[in-house]
């Protein structure tokens, strides 16, 4: 759908200092798809993370969950779910150039049953019972875009890696 990964192939190593933040496993299809595609955009819209790329995955991650975490302190009914490291607390893995910021959601020990929750720039949150590729998937069935021309179509799907 997104056609033919980079040559952008990493080891499984490359997780290790993520996983030890998270104190879990990442979802299965999360890392096989950046391990095969490497960091980028996703339909034009979808910014996604990993370890080695150019703004790795683990220092993100520390500047999200503070920043939103410290959001949440201020405006605790504007966000029903805590950040990590909190205990059950949301794990950032992107974002999207709406302003949405998406996030796993480790309820369950299995991290291949985690959930996506989506924090709606300005609308709250959104959780999405399914996996990554799953996500990535309803994401782009649902993104309309606007043409040159003003028309509004459906996004193309592409990757466009950074």
């Amino acid at each position: 759908m997104l056609g033919t990964p980079s040559l952008h192939a990493h080891t499984p190593t490359d997780w290790s200092g993520v996983e030890r933040y998270v104190g879990s496993s990442l979802p299965s299809d999360f890392k096989i798809f950046l391990d095969s595609y490497g960091p980028g955009v996703i339909a034009d819209e979808l910014v996604v993370f990993h370890p080695q790329g150019r703004t790795p995955l683990l220092e993100r991650m520390h500047k999200i969950h503070g920043t939103w975490t410290e959001a949440r302190s201020q405006h605790p009914a504007d966000f029903p779910y805590p950040f990590h490291p909190q205990s059950g607390g949301l794990i950032s893995w992107g974002y999207d150039y709406g302003g949405d910021e998406h996030f796993f959601l480790p309820c369950d020990h299995h991290p291949d049953s985690w959930k996506i929750v989506t924090m709606a720039h300005e609308e709250g949150c959104e959780v999405f019972d399914g996996s990554f590729s799953d996500f990535v998937i309803a994401f782009m069935n649902r993104l309309q875009v606007m043409d040159e021309a003003g028309d509004i179509r459906p996004a193309v799907p592409s990757f466009e890696p950074y």
